[in-house]
């Protein structure tokens, strides 16, 4: 005969309801009964029936994680940090990939009965925010915002980062500054061109038409736009990638065309992925606390199901700058 939570709550020596509460990390629950109930649970071997959990409490304890690339190694770092927190806090996260057809991906996520959902891949033409904020389904933005509608978020400030590097740059001698931009309908790539072109107007510098790319934010992108602009006649000496995955692709395009990094030219990237420290990268980058941004991405969500009324809360990370090996003086010319 199957162990039921009425066993677990005699053998504790509490009522029924309080396993409930205690299995699901409830803080009206003292810790010494939570110990007391834990105990009893790995005593009788009792396991907890989700389906029922979300009968009696109308939840089904499941958060959508709405990302555009599994391949892309950005969204890698992410999955494993918001699924950590999302456990702590009794919830299970379910990986969505966003399709090219973007009218359907709110339908989608709203037929799985999820409790909430985190935007990861937000841009301004997007439809998900709207429909799930007209269904009434909570959501979190993730490093990129829409202003058609405002939600809790987690988003980096690139300032601090972007005024550190220019400033490194400059003073080693660039003047000849590439950059290769997002997609110019995102958050992210909007903030991140708008620090880059204010900190270089302190300089009295600017980005020149010549010297700009904008693209996906992949390593292909990083390699087609890199392979362009050292095809110049005058090519940059420097180049400031929207994110460290393009900065991936650019290091690529580099190597393949015989110019050799950092002699022949300077690359920054944007993120700190774990890959950009390692030996073989060495990538001069714009760090802030990602996993930090996951963690409180699942915090956010969880509130915003539990207490629907709270104040709207944007969480911004700041960034700072991290020097290593693909960046320094220009090559005399």
């Amino acid at each position: 005969m199957a162990v039921t939570s009425h066993d677990v709550a005699r053998l504790a020596g509490v009522s029924q309801p309080t396993v409930s509460r205690a299995l699901r990390d409830d803080p009206r629950v003292s810790e010494a009964t939570k110990h007391r109930v834990r105990e009893a649970v790995n005593q009788l071997g009792y396991v907890p029936i989700e389906a029922g959990r979300a009968l009696s409490s109308g939840r089904t304890r499941r958060i959508g994680l709405l990302v555009t690339d599994l391949d892309n190694q950005f969204y890698s770092h992410i999955i494993a940090p918001t699924h950590r927190e999302l456990e702590r806090l009794g919830y299970q996260l379910l990986l969505h990939t966003e399709s090219a057809d973007s009218e359907t991906i709110a339908d989608r996520l709203i037929a799985n009965g999820l409790d909430g959902v985190i935007l990861a891949t937000t841009t301004a033409e997007s439809v998900a925010p709207l429909r799930l904020h007209d269904r009434g389904v909570p959501f979190v933005y993730f490093n990129r915002t829409a202003a058609a509608v405002d939600a809790d978020s987690t988003v980096v400030s690139p300032v601090n980062g972007l005024t550190a590097a220019v400033t490194r740059a400059v003073d080693l001698g660039h003047r000849r500054i590439g950059a290769i931009l997002g997609p110019s309908n995102t958050s992210t790539a909007q903030g991140r061109e708008v620090a880059l072109r204010t900190a270089l107007a302190e300089h009295g510098l600017a980005l020149e038409p010549d010297y700009v790319r904008r693209g996906p934010f992949d390593t292909e992108s990083g390699a087609l736009s890199t392979a362009s602009l050292l095809a110049l006649p005058h090519p940059p000496t420097v180049i400031f990638c929207g994110n460290d995955v393009v900065a991936y692709g650019a290091l690529n395009a580099a190597r393949g065309a015989g110019v050799p990094v950092p002699d022949g030219i300077s690359i920054i990237g944007f993120d700190d992925l774990p890959p950009a420290s390692w030996p073989i990268l060495e990538l001069t980058t714009i760090a802030y606390d990602l996993v930090g941004m996951a963690s409180a991405a699942a915090g956010l969500i969880t509130r915003r199901i539990e207490q629907p009324d709270a104040p709207i809360s944007h969480i911004q990370f700041e960034t700072s700058f991290v020097e290593r090996g693909t960046l320094a003086a220009p090559a005399a010319r």
